[in-house]
């Protein structure tokens, strides 16, 4: 399974990349705007900026919602690097703009993904990526991972090639839960990916063998 950090923080980013297990960036509007980033210059330097630290799989959010305007801003963003993955949502010029990206070789990323019908048009078009938002839906009382579960069995079905990208994940439960379902890739914040390194035995342990270390050494 992949993991993605999803964030525009670049000191977080390197974190990751420094951890070893990155294997690519997810960003969004609300993102870049968390950070400071505004304006199409400052957005475009930062897109750049994140891919020089990853070594693939840069999502880059389109804003428009028109299919002439995704097209138009898709293609700026995938000429900014080959690393970069258009992020397309789930609407009707959508899907059709993934369709078109799909035959001129431009990688893409389906977000806003709340549905088995959502991911299965998105597959159909040809979309590298899905993004289910498991988080989202557990904040309205509905089975996020039951999604990512059915999505999973419609995908094998047919064969299809499109990758079930997890996102919204809140926490290292919703990752391991997304790894035990198939999960193609999972897209969370640094803490959730860190938040699995931790186990009490794991520190009560290593503070016994430091100790016992110690004492063995005569410290």
């Amino acid at each position: 399974m992949k993991f993605f950090i999803d964030t525009a923080n670049l000191d977080q980013i390197k974190e990751a990349q420094d951890l070893g297990v990155l294997d690519g960036v997810t960003t969004n509007p609300s993102l870049m705007a968390k950070e400071g980033i505004t304006g199409d210059a400052n957005v475009t330097a930062h897109y750049k900026a994140i891919c020089d630290i990853v070594d693939d799989n840069v999502s880059a959010e389109v804003i428009a919602t028109t299919y002439d305007e995704i097209i138009k801003e898709g293609e700026a963003l995938a000429a900014l690097n080959p690393k970069i993955v258009v992020k397309v949502p789930m609407i009707k010029d959508g899907v059709k703009a993934i369709k078109y990206f799909t035959s001129k070789g431009i990688k893409t990323n389906c977000t806003l993904i709340f549905s088995s019908g959502q991911a299965l048009l998105a597959a159909k078009a040809g979309a590298t990526y899905v993004s289910p938002f498991l988080g989202r839906l557990d904040d309205i009382s509905t089975d996020g991972l039951q999604l990512i579960e059915d999505i999973r069995l419609i995908f094998d079905n047919y064969g299809y090639p499109t990758q079930i990208l997890a996102a919204s994940i809140r926490g290292p439960l919703h990752i391991v839960a997304c790894a035990k379902l198939g999960a193609d890739v999972i897209t969370a914040p640094l803490a959730a990916i860190t938040a699995l390194l931790k186990h009490p035995l794991t520190d009560s342990g290593l503070a016994t063998f430091l100790a016992d270390h110690k004492k063995a050494a005569g410290l």
